[in-house]
């Protein structure tokens, strides 16, 4: 009997350690088993990634903040020889705008989720205001926002701030058109809103009156398959008193649908204000209006182009120079007659797809631009360019490891900025520089893949499917991807297509658009 019972507790107690050990094993990816484990910076800096706003100090032009599409917010004290971010432990790596107080330049506000129609922008969680220079952050509410186009502050009172909310992009309602708050940013009142699919991109203050405020709404959505980026919620829009009640500002303008609008006011004649227009199709122009906007005159059929005019479209009047805009777009517009005429900006060196300019007070000739690739400056206005390698900005889409000895690389796939690859570790004493990274597949990057056990063949691919072995010894780039027969459907890739490789047999790819593809020869 004692042995029965010996058994019997020895049988309980392994059954018991069992269970325990198959529960612990459930909870693998508990956040408590990774705590200890920490992220290092491996690169790459060599082509940074989208800014959507600047900011420059109004007391201090050697310190900016950066708003980035998809990296949070930066901060340098001098001049971009250094960079720190400052928001990696906020609720949203997506940044619409930052906005410097005027009347306390400690005092910073962060709008989060850009304001862009694209498929690949990350949205936000509100905004957020810093009293200390960005070194702590709150958050302000508008949390149903998603996406903050800009953010504005009353130049006498730090308590009144007006915020430019587009709202979700991929759904109707939300947070979306101005708000305003008068006890600094406790409380928000809804000033202006149109249709459930509506919200603002712009919004300027008459520097000599800022109770004149004129904005522009867009109406916008985007579903999986298709993308609306107008309507008849679009409008120009001017208040006389601080927001309470509105005009829609219509005369010249025109008459049909609008979609995406940059909107502008003369620094030196605040009567005169400016308006890039985006029609059906791509088509539209430059508007200007020499009455705050009660009537309007066609200047040109200047609209962005390349990828469209949701993904551009602002607009800038020059602080130093009467009827000189900047139109921002993949190779920078400039007029210097008011929107009459436009002349390409020298792109030359410079990664073109520009979001965001800003000024110096100090020095007409200085221009600070942001683009998908990062940051530039420009003392001679744009004939020469810097670039500022030291922001590690790239928004990446997927990563793929090979097998390389004694360290493995690492290769990913990036929006604007190809498809990368850099190593895991180096053997020099200085650690991994950028120019240990490179690029093996240019154009916008998506999922890579690689071969087990043989680290000289890897695969990239563009948007949309458009799939390429590369030979890593020789660099060459071979396109594989599958095509349809004659008479058959045609191909409908995802804008990141997914790819897979075979672990078993190495040289079995499969590949997927509305079917499944597969070869066994790479």
């Amino acid at each position: 009997m004692r042995n029965s019972a010996k058994f019997s507790i020895i049988l309980y107690m392994l059954l018991f350690s069992i269970t325990l050990g198959q529960t612990k094993k459930t909870n693998i990816w508990d956040d408590e088993n990774f705590n200890g484990l920490k992220f290092r910076g491996i690169g790459p800096a060599l082509m940074s990634g989208r800014i959507s706003d600047i900011a420059i100090h109004p007391e201090d032009e050697n310190t900016w903040y950066l708003a980035v599409g998809s990296g949070n917010v930066w901060k340098t004290v001098n001049a971009g020889v250094t960079w720190t971010p400052i928001f990696d432990d906020q609720g949203s790596y997506s940044i619409g705008c930052v906005t410097i107080d005027p009347n306390n330049p400690n005092i910073v506000w962060v709008g989060t989720g850009e304001d862009l129609g694209g498929r690949h922008f990350g949205y936000g969680d509100g905004v957020y205001r810093s009293e200390d220079g960005g070194n702590t952050w709150k958050n302000m509410g508008l949390k149903n926002s998603e996406h903050i186009s800009k953010i504005v502050i009353h130049p006498n009172d730090s308590n009144i701030i007006w915020v430019a909310s587009q709202g979700p992009l991929w759904s109707k309602g939300g947070q979306r058109g101005v708000y305003k708050s008068i006890d600094g940013g406790k409380n928000w009142k809804l000033v202006l809103s149109d249709n459930e699919w509506t919200g603002a991109t712009e919004l300027v203050l008459d520097p000599r009156n800022p109770d004149i405020i004129y904005v522009a709404m867009w109406q916008r959505h985007r579903t999986i398959a298709a993308y609306m980026g107008g309507g008849p919620g679009t409008s120009i829009q001017r208040s006389d008193d601080g927001g309470n009640t509105w005009k829609k500002l219509t005369k010249g303008l025109p008459k049909s649908n609008m979609a995406k609008v940059g909107l502008d006011i003369s620094k030196h004649n605040p009567d005169i204000l400016y308006a890039a227009i985006e029609l059906d199709r791509r088509t539209g122009g430059v508007y200007k209006s020499e009455d705050r906007g009660e009537t309007w005159t066609k200047q040109s059929d200047a609209v962005a182009g390349a990828t469209g005019p949701h993904y551009y479209q602002e607009l800038y009047a020059s602080p130093h120079h009467f009827d000189r805009l900047y139109l921002m777009d993949s190779a920078l517009q400039i007029s210097d007659d008011g929107g009459k005429t436009f002349y390409r900006m020298n792109e030359k060196n410079k990664h073109g797809d520009n979001h965001a300019i800003a000024f110096r007070k100090s020095d007409p000739d200085y221009l600070l631009v942001g683009s998908d690739g990062g940051l530039y400056e420009s003392f001679d206005h744009t004939k020469t360019w810097r670039f500022m390698a030291n922001l590690p900005l790239t928004q990446f889409y997927d990563v793929a490891l090979d097998d390389s000895e004694p360290f493995y690389n690492i290769f990913g796939g990036t929006q604007d900025n190809s498809t990368e690859g850099g190593p895991s570790r180096t053997d020099t004493w200085q650690g991994i520089h950028n120019s240990h990274w490179r690029v093996v597949l240019n154009w916008d990057g998506h999922q890579p893949a690689t071969e087990p056990g043989n680290p000289n063949i890897m695969y990239g691919q563009r948007q949309q499917g458009t799939l390429a072995r590369i030979d890593m010894l020789t660099g060459e780039v071979t396109d594989v991807q599958p095509q349809p027969r004659v008479g058959e459907t045609y191909e409908r890739f995802n804008w990141d297509a997914p790819i897979l490789v075979s672990p078993h047999n190495p040289s079995r790819l499969y590949f997927g658009s509305q079917r499944v593809w597969k070869t066994d020869n790479r």
